[in-house]
Protein backbone atom coordinates (compact mmCIF):
# COMPACT_ATOMS: atom_id res chain seq x y z
CA UNK A 1 0.00 0.00 0.00
CA UNK A 2 1.42 3.36 -0.98
CA UNK A 3 2.11 5.93 1.70
CA UNK A 4 -0.43 8.68 2.32
CA UNK A 5 0.67 12.11 1.13
CA UNK A 6 1.44 14.98 3.47
CA UNK A 7 -1.22 17.71 3.53
CA UNK A 8 -0.53 21.05 5.23
CA UNK A 9 -2.84 21.60 8.20
CA UNK A 10 -3.82 17.92 8.41
CA UNK A 11 -2.33 14.88 10.15
CA UNK A 12 -2.65 11.42 8.65
CA UNK A 13 -4.25 9.00 11.10
CA UNK A 14 -5.36 5.95 9.12
CA UNK A 15 -5.29 4.27 5.73
CA UNK A 16 -7.91 1.79 4.62
CA UNK A 17 -7.90 -0.32 1.48
CA UNK A 18 -8.60 2.60 -0.83
CA UNK A 19 -8.92 5.76 1.31
CA UNK A 20 -6.74 7.79 3.66
CA UNK A 21 -8.05 9.60 6.73
CA UNK A 22 -6.72 12.82 8.26
CA UNK A 23 -7.52 14.99 11.27
CA UNK A 24 -6.75 18.70 11.66
CA UNK A 25 -3.13 19.18 12.69
CA UNK A 26 -4.15 21.35 15.64
CA UNK A 27 -5.76 18.41 17.38
CA UNK A 28 -9.19 18.34 15.86
CA UNK A 29 -12.42 20.30 15.84
CA UNK A 30 -14.88 17.58 14.97
CA UNK A 31 -13.83 17.40 11.31
CA UNK A 32 -11.96 14.85 9.25
CA UNK A 33 -10.51 14.78 5.74
CA UNK A 34 -11.24 11.67 3.69
CA UNK A 35 -9.03 11.23 0.64
CA UNK A 36 -9.83 8.69 -2.09
CA UNK A 37 -6.67 7.14 -3.50
CA UNK A 38 -6.15 5.43 -6.84
CA UNK A 39 -5.75 2.10 -5.06
CA UNK A 40 -8.16 -0.64 -6.05
CA UNK A 41 -9.19 -3.64 -3.99
CA UNK A 42 -10.89 -6.91 -4.81
CA UNK A 43 -11.62 -9.95 -2.69
CA UNK A 44 -10.39 -8.00 0.38
CA UNK A 45 -6.92 -7.44 -1.12
CA UNK A 46 -5.37 -4.20 -2.33
CA UNK A 47 -4.16 -4.73 -5.88
CA UNK A 48 -1.21 -3.32 -7.78
CA UNK A 49 -0.85 -1.07 -9.62
CA UNK A 50 -3.58 1.45 -8.89
CA UNK A 51 -6.01 2.89 -11.42
CA UNK A 52 -5.00 6.45 -12.41
CA UNK A 53 -7.75 9.00 -11.83
CA UNK A 54 -9.94 6.55 -9.92
CA UNK A 55 -9.98 8.63 -6.74
CA UNK A 56 -11.27 11.72 -8.51
CA UNK A 57 -13.85 9.86 -10.59
CA UNK A 58 -15.34 8.04 -7.60
CA UNK A 59 -15.30 11.11 -5.38
CA UNK A 60 -17.10 13.11 -8.06
CA UNK A 61 -19.81 10.46 -8.34
CA UNK A 62 -20.15 10.14 -4.56
CA UNK A 63 -20.49 13.90 -4.11
CA UNK A 64 -23.11 14.00 -6.85
CA UNK A 65 -25.11 11.31 -5.05
CA UNK A 66 -24.77 13.08 -1.69
CA UNK A 67 -26.21 16.18 -3.35
CA UNK A 68 -29.10 14.26 -4.89
CA UNK A 69 -29.95 12.55 -1.62
CA UNK A 70 -29.73 15.87 0.23
CA UNK A 71 -32.75 16.95 -1.78
CA UNK A 72 -31.46 18.06 -5.17
CA UNK A 73 -33.57 15.32 -6.76
CA UNK A 74 -36.71 16.66 -5.11
CA UNK A 75 -36.85 13.89 -2.51
CA UNK A 76 -36.62 14.07 1.25
CA UNK A 77 -33.18 15.13 2.45
CA UNK A 78 -31.04 12.34 3.90
CA UNK A 79 -28.66 13.70 6.58
CA UNK A 80 -25.01 13.12 5.68
CA UNK A 81 -21.54 13.81 7.07
CA UNK A 82 -20.36 16.51 4.63
CA UNK A 83 -19.43 19.93 6.04
CA UNK A 84 -19.66 21.73 2.70
CA UNK A 85 -16.06 22.95 2.87
CA UNK A 86 -13.67 22.78 -0.05
CA UNK A 87 -10.90 20.20 0.20
CA UNK A 88 -7.26 21.34 0.38
CA UNK A 89 -5.73 22.06 -3.05
CA UNK A 90 -3.25 19.18 -2.64
CA UNK A 91 -6.15 16.71 -2.83
CA UNK A 92 -8.80 18.77 -4.62
CA UNK A 93 -11.22 16.61 -6.57
CA UNK A 94 -10.50 13.45 -4.60
CA UNK A 95 -11.29 14.44 -1.01
CA UNK A 96 -14.17 15.41 1.26
CA UNK A 97 -14.13 17.31 4.55
CA UNK A 98 -16.62 15.61 6.84
CA UNK A 99 -17.83 15.83 10.40
CA UNK A 100 -16.65 13.20 12.86
CA UNK A 101 -19.28 10.58 13.62
CA UNK A 102 -19.63 7.55 15.82
CA UNK A 103 -19.49 5.06 12.95
CA UNK A 104 -21.71 2.00 13.25
CA UNK A 105 -19.99 -1.37 12.66
CA UNK A 106 -22.48 -2.46 10.00
CA UNK A 107 -22.19 -2.42 6.23
CA UNK A 108 -25.74 -1.92 5.02
CA UNK A 109 -25.90 -4.01 1.85
CA UNK A 110 -28.97 -3.85 -0.39
CA UNK A 111 -29.42 -6.25 -3.31
CA UNK A 112 -31.97 -5.65 -6.03
CA UNK A 113 -30.61 -8.28 -8.42
CA UNK A 114 -29.20 -11.76 -7.98
CA UNK A 115 -25.48 -11.92 -8.76
CA UNK A 116 -22.01 -12.29 -7.27
CA UNK A 117 -21.72 -14.12 -3.96
CA UNK A 118 -25.51 -14.00 -3.66
CA UNK A 119 -25.87 -16.04 -6.84
CA UNK A 120 -23.38 -18.62 -5.60
CA UNK A 121 -25.29 -19.07 -2.33
CA UNK A 122 -28.64 -19.14 -4.08
CA UNK A 123 -27.45 -21.80 -6.51
CA UNK A 124 -26.31 -23.97 -3.60
CA UNK A 125 -29.04 -23.31 -1.05
CA UNK A 126 -31.83 -21.24 -2.56
CA UNK A 127 -31.04 -18.35 -0.23
CA UNK A 128 -29.03 -15.11 -0.18
CA UNK A 129 -27.45 -14.37 3.20
CA UNK A 130 -29.92 -16.84 4.66
CA UNK A 131 -32.96 -15.14 3.12
CA UNK A 132 -35.08 -17.64 1.11
CA UNK A 133 -35.79 -16.63 -2.50
CA UNK A 134 -38.19 -18.06 -5.11
CA UNK A 135 -36.98 -21.07 -7.08
CA UNK A 136 -35.93 -20.77 -10.71
CA UNK A 137 -33.99 -17.51 -10.61
CA UNK A 138 -30.96 -17.08 -12.84
CA UNK A 139 -27.72 -15.13 -12.51
CA UNK A 140 -28.54 -11.46 -13.07
CA UNK A 141 -32.28 -11.75 -12.45
CA UNK A 142 -34.15 -8.96 -10.73
CA UNK A 143 -35.37 -9.93 -7.26
CA UNK A 144 -39.09 -9.67 -6.45
CA UNK A 145 -38.17 -6.95 -3.93
CA UNK A 146 -34.81 -5.49 -2.87
CA UNK A 147 -33.40 -7.32 0.14
CA UNK A 148 -31.32 -5.99 3.03
CA UNK A 149 -28.31 -8.20 3.82
CA UNK A 150 -26.11 -6.48 6.42
CA UNK A 151 -22.48 -7.35 7.08
CA UNK A 152 -20.18 -6.79 10.03
CA UNK A 153 -17.49 -4.31 9.00
CA UNK A 154 -14.23 -6.09 9.68
CA UNK A 155 -10.93 -4.37 10.53
CA UNK A 156 -8.40 -3.83 7.74
CA UNK A 157 -6.95 -7.16 6.60
CA UNK A 158 -9.93 -9.22 7.75
CA UNK A 159 -12.97 -10.37 5.81
CA UNK A 160 -16.33 -8.68 6.25
CA UNK A 161 -18.88 -11.11 7.66
CA UNK A 162 -22.48 -11.40 6.51
CA UNK A 163 -24.76 -11.16 9.53
CA UNK A 164 -28.45 -11.55 10.24
CA UNK A 165 -30.77 -8.69 11.13
CA UNK A 166 -30.94 -10.20 14.61
CA UNK A 167 -27.17 -9.91 14.93
CA UNK A 168 -27.43 -6.26 13.86
CA UNK A 169 -29.89 -5.74 16.72
CA UNK A 170 -27.31 -7.19 19.11
CA UNK A 171 -24.65 -4.81 17.74
CA UNK A 172 -26.56 -1.52 17.63
CA UNK A 173 -29.93 -2.06 19.32
CA UNK A 174 -33.37 -2.79 17.90
CA UNK A 175 -34.38 0.79 17.10
CA UNK A 176 -31.11 1.68 15.37
CA UNK A 177 -31.03 -1.63 13.47
CA UNK A 178 -34.50 -0.97 12.09
CA UNK A 179 -33.49 2.59 11.19
CA UNK A 180 -30.45 1.31 9.28
CA UNK A 181 -32.52 -1.24 7.37
CA UNK A 182 -35.30 1.17 6.47
CA UNK A 183 -32.94 3.98 5.45
CA UNK A 184 -30.84 1.63 3.31
CA UNK A 185 -33.81 0.20 1.43
CA UNK A 186 -35.28 3.67 0.91
CA UNK A 187 -32.04 5.13 -0.44
CA UNK A 188 -31.48 2.12 -2.69
CA UNK A 189 -34.95 2.42 -4.26
CA UNK A 190 -34.43 6.13 -4.82
CA UNK A 191 -31.00 5.64 -6.37
CA UNK A 192 -32.15 2.69 -8.50
CA UNK A 193 -34.93 4.85 -9.97
CA UNK A 194 -32.42 7.59 -10.79
CA UNK A 195 -30.11 5.09 -12.46
CA UNK A 196 -32.95 3.53 -14.44
CA UNK A 197 -33.91 6.96 -15.78
CA UNK A 198 -30.40 7.13 -17.26
CA UNK A 199 -30.47 3.70 -18.86
CA UNK A 200 -28.63 1.99 -16.02
CA UNK A 201 -29.37 -0.68 -13.43
CA UNK A 202 -28.17 -0.38 -9.84
CA UNK A 203 -27.90 -4.08 -9.07
CA UNK A 204 -26.63 -3.78 -5.51
CA UNK A 205 -24.71 -1.45 -3.22
CA UNK A 206 -23.68 -0.86 0.36
CA UNK A 207 -24.09 2.09 2.69
CA UNK A 208 -22.35 3.09 5.89
CA UNK A 209 -23.84 5.27 8.58
CA UNK A 210 -22.67 7.09 11.67
CA UNK A 211 -24.32 8.93 14.53
CA UNK A 212 -23.59 12.58 15.35
CA UNK A 213 -23.41 14.21 18.78
CA UNK A 214 -27.18 14.75 18.73
CA UNK A 215 -27.95 11.12 17.99
CA UNK A 216 -28.89 11.79 14.35
CA UNK A 217 -28.17 8.97 11.90
CA UNK A 218 -26.08 10.28 9.00
CA UNK A 219 -25.08 8.72 5.70
CA UNK A 220 -21.29 8.57 5.73
CA UNK A 221 -18.11 7.39 4.05
CA UNK A 222 -18.84 7.28 0.30
CA UNK A 223 -22.19 6.70 -1.34
CA UNK A 224 -23.01 4.72 -4.47
CA UNK A 225 -19.57 4.82 -6.12
CA UNK A 226 -18.67 2.16 -8.65
CA UNK A 227 -16.18 0.61 -6.22
CA UNK A 228 -18.91 -0.62 -3.88
CA UNK A 229 -21.93 -0.72 -6.19
CA UNK A 230 -22.79 -2.78 -9.25
CA UNK A 231 -24.05 -0.73 -12.17
CA UNK A 232 -25.19 -2.45 -15.37
CA UNK A 233 -26.29 -1.18 -18.77
CA UNK A 234 -30.06 -1.63 -18.88
CA UNK A 235 -30.28 -2.30 -22.62
CA UNK A 236 -27.66 -5.06 -22.36
CA UNK A 237 -29.56 -6.57 -19.43
CA UNK A 238 -32.79 -6.64 -21.43
CA UNK A 239 -31.32 -8.04 -24.65
CA UNK A 240 -28.25 -10.06 -23.64
CA UNK A 241 -28.41 -13.80 -24.24
CA UNK A 242 -25.90 -14.77 -21.54
CA UNK A 243 -25.20 -13.48 -18.01
CA UNK A 244 -21.95 -11.91 -19.22
CA UNK A 245 -23.78 -10.03 -21.99
CA UNK A 246 -26.65 -9.08 -19.72
CA UNK A 247 -24.44 -7.64 -16.98
CA UNK A 248 -22.35 -5.15 -18.98
CA UNK A 249 -20.90 -3.39 -15.94
CA UNK A 250 -19.67 0.07 -15.04
CA UNK A 251 -17.81 -0.99 -11.92
CA UNK A 252 -14.73 -3.00 -11.06
CA UNK A 253 -16.24 -6.26 -12.31
CA UNK A 254 -13.63 -6.16 -15.09
CA UNK A 255 -10.98 -6.40 -12.37
CA UNK A 256 -12.84 -9.14 -10.48
CA UNK A 257 -13.32 -11.25 -13.60
CA UNK A 258 -9.68 -10.94 -14.67
CA UNK A 259 -8.46 -11.77 -11.18
CA UNK A 260 -10.82 -14.71 -10.69
CA UNK A 261 -9.53 -16.34 -13.87
CA UNK A 262 -5.88 -16.09 -12.77
CA UNK A 263 -5.72 -16.21 -8.97
CA UNK A 264 -6.95 -18.71 -6.39
CA UNK A 265 -7.25 -16.01 -3.68
CA UNK A 266 -4.20 -17.38 -1.89
CA UNK A 267 -1.06 -15.34 -1.34
CA UNK A 268 -0.32 -12.14 -3.25
CA UNK A 269 -2.62 -11.23 -6.17
CA UNK A 270 -0.97 -10.85 -9.59
CA UNK A 271 -0.39 -7.30 -10.88
CA UNK A 272 -3.10 -5.82 -13.06
CA UNK A 273 -2.16 -5.42 -16.74
CA UNK A 274 -2.46 -2.07 -18.48
CA UNK A 275 -5.41 -3.24 -20.59
CA UNK A 276 -7.51 -4.05 -17.52
CA UNK A 277 -6.61 -0.73 -15.90
CA UNK A 278 -7.52 1.22 -19.04
CA UNK A 279 -10.83 -0.58 -19.51
CA UNK A 280 -11.79 -0.10 -15.87
CA UNK A 281 -11.09 3.62 -15.74
CA UNK A 282 -12.97 4.08 -19.01
CA UNK A 283 -16.04 2.41 -17.52
CA UNK A 284 -15.78 4.51 -14.34
CA UNK A 285 -15.64 7.66 -16.48
CA UNK A 286 -18.57 6.60 -18.66
CA UNK A 287 -20.69 5.88 -15.58
CA UNK A 288 -19.96 9.32 -14.13
CA UNK A 289 -20.86 11.01 -17.41
CA UNK A 290 -24.11 9.06 -17.83
CA UNK A 291 -25.26 9.63 -14.26
CA UNK A 292 -24.42 13.31 -13.99
CA UNK A 293 -25.17 14.60 -17.51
Amino acid sequence: MSEAREIPGWTHVYSGKVRDLYRPADGGDGRMLVVASDRVSAFDHVLSPGIPGKGELLTSLSLWWFDQLAGADGGEAVPNHLTGEAAPPEVAGRAMIVRSLDMLPVECVVRGYLTGSGWLEYRAQGTVCGIPLPAGLQDGDRLPEPIYTPAYKAPLGEHDENISFERTVELVGAERAAELRDASLSIYRRAAAAAEARGLILADTKFEFGVDEDGVLRLADEVLPSDSSRYWDRQSWETGATPKERMASFDKQIVRDWLSARWDKQGTPPPLPAEIIDRTVARYRELLERMTA
